[in-house]
């Protein structure tokens, strides 16, 4: 169980990405920057990893059983993020984030970190919950709505495709600005 309160820390400390944007730190290009120099650091020790067999101790405090030969979580929660942060808006991609770094760890500590097809309902109840709450402050009501939904279902539904299940700290985010998107751009804003 320390391991798991480690990895969720490690999960929420990447809302100060987010925060040195919003506390206008880092301008969203320094954001975009600093999320692709570290994906792109990410992807390189990844490939030593699973290629060459980097085995710091930190990997394994930090990482799942199922990730020793697959790309681990902290990479693809860079990956994920970077891609919203460069393809998307900062109202679209702030949230989208938080979602992310917050409600994710959150749902993982009430979840006890099950390996179920579907979490509780209590656990996907909280998740919505605090990725509205995020949502609200940038998008309009319907859009965050959507994005909180859909952020829910890619914390709480765990899909096979192939084989592989899809790791939620790359669908979180993906999933949230892609319908956070949409409600900002098709539907009416309802106040």
């Amino acid at each position: 169980m320390a391991d798991e309160i480690k990895r969720r820390l490690v999960h929420i400390s990447g809302t100060g990405m987010p925060a040195f944007y919003l506390l206008d730190i880092f301008s969203w290009q320094d954001l975009q920057w600093f999320l692709l120099i570290g994906s792109s650091v990410a992807a390189i020790l990844e490939v030593i990893r699973l290629s060459f067999g980097l085995d710091w101790w930190i990997y394994d405090k930090l990482t799942r059983e199922y990730e020793q030969d697959n790309p681990a979580g902290y990479a693809l929660y860079m990956f994920s993020l970077t891609i919203v942060v460069l393809l998307l808006e900062p109202d679209i991609a702030i949230p989208a984030m938080l979602m992310l770094t917050l409600g994710d760890p959150i749902s993982g500590v009430l979840g006890s970190d099950e390996l179920r097809a579907i979490k509780r309902p209590r656990v996907l109840a909280t998740m919505f919950g605090i990725c509205l709450l995020v949502a609200l402050p940038f998008l309009t009501l319907s859009a965050s709505l959507l994005a909180a939904a859909a952020a829910t279902v890619a914390d709480g539904v765990k899909p096979r495709v192939l084989g592989f299940v899809i790791d939620d700290n790359l669908s979180i985010p993906l999933a949230a600005g892609l319908v956070g998107w949409f409600g900002v751009t098709y539907l009416p804003a309802v106040a």
